[in-house]
């Protein structure tokens, strides 16, 4: 809603209308808004924006970050070799699932080379964002892996098994290394 009530008040006060990069830097950055009372609005409507306001953004960031943190543990646990985002993003890789496996392992009957780490449901259209955005690409680059959505995801669509995507809704307990199974 603020973006429009801003849309509707630059267009009534400037002489070309905004661009939109304009109207999200000023959404971003409320004090470039030339009018004090609208700019205190569309910061409070930013501040109060229970879906994707910035204190929704934070919580979205701590909650992914912690169930990465999670994997990484378990990896540990299960003594699975491998690189995270930053280390492969220090090799100069620019897309990165958050996993590497550095020695690939099977999940029921699948071998994996990457593990991503989504702490969110897996509902079609974020599914389909991700596989287009993110998991074709690292199917790409590192072959293929898996995908934990950490609170379910549509059983539907986990439907490129065979193609080198598989899904789950927890870190598998039926890892086969290959020296033996890990338990």
């Amino acid at each position: 809603m603020a973006r429009i009530v801003l849309e509707r008040f630059l267009q009534e006060h400037e002489e070309t209308p905004p661009s939109k990069s304009v109207i999200n830097s000023m959404l971003r950055d409320p004090s470039q808004i030339p009018d004090g009372v609208l700019a205190n609005q569309v910061y409070q409507c930013t501040v109060n924006d229970c879906c994707y306001g910035p204190l929704v953004d934070c919580i979205k960031h701590a909650i992914g970050y912690e169930h990465e943190v999670l994997l990484r543990d378990l990896l540990l646990e299960k003594n699975l070799s491998f690189l995270d985002e930053d280390q492969l993003r220090a090799k100069g890789y620019d897309k990165t699932p958050d996993f590497i496996l550095q020695v690939p392992v099977a999940v029921e009957g699948h071998i994996i080379h990457w593990i991503e780490s989504k702490a969110s449901f897996g509902d079609e259209c974020s599914h389909h964002a991700y596989l287009h955005d993110q998991f074709w690409s690292y199917w790409n680059r590192f072959g293929p892996g898996l995908v934990i959505y950490w609170y379910g995801f549509i059983q539907e669509l986990d439907c490129n098994r065979e193609r080198g995507i598989l899904l789950k809704a927890c870190f598998p307990t039926d890892i086969v290394t290959l020296c033996h199974s890990v338990a």
